[in-house]
């Protein structure tokens, strides 16, 4: 298992170009929050569906390394997304994850995606991740 200050720290080094803030890491889940600017919007005013894919996988990879530890070579097999409705330009994204299976090689969980300071999702995304075999 890591700590959310191990996954925060684990991140911002090796995963720069995320704009994610990790909120919360344990009991087999996390959340992260991800601002939204004018870059993230399509036509029509609404976050484009690439931010909301990488914001759900940014935090199916938090929750993992919550959960297994920093395993940098933890990949997406998978990921399914239903846009529920649409999100708001003004506010952050946050993501809510939750795992749903940890076995040897194979993660599966599922993320919320909300509007900051919303209670209704604007998606919902299922997600694999394949864990690389450790090391002995």
């Amino acid at each position: 298992m890591a700590s959310k200050e191990e996954v925060a720290a684990f991140i911002a080094a090796e995963f720069p170009q995320t704009k994610c803030m990790v909120l919360e890491v344990g009991n087999g889940g996390a959340t992260v929050s991800h601002q939204i600017g004018h870059g993230e919007l399509r036509p029509g005013g609404t976050v484009s569906g690439p931010v909301l894919m990488s914001i759900a996988d940014v935090a199916l990879y938090v929750a993992i390394l919550g959960e297994i530890g920093i395993v940098p070579m933890a990949v997406t097999t998978s990921l399914t997304i239903n846009f529920l409705r649409k999100p708001a330009a003004d506010r952050s994204i946050v993501g809510v994850c939750k795992l749903i299976k940890v076995g040897k090689s194979l993660v599966v969980g599922e993320v919320y995606l909300y509007s900051e300071g919303s209670s209704d999702a604007v998606a919902h995304v299922v997600g694999t991740y394949s864990v690389p075999p450790r090391q002995e």
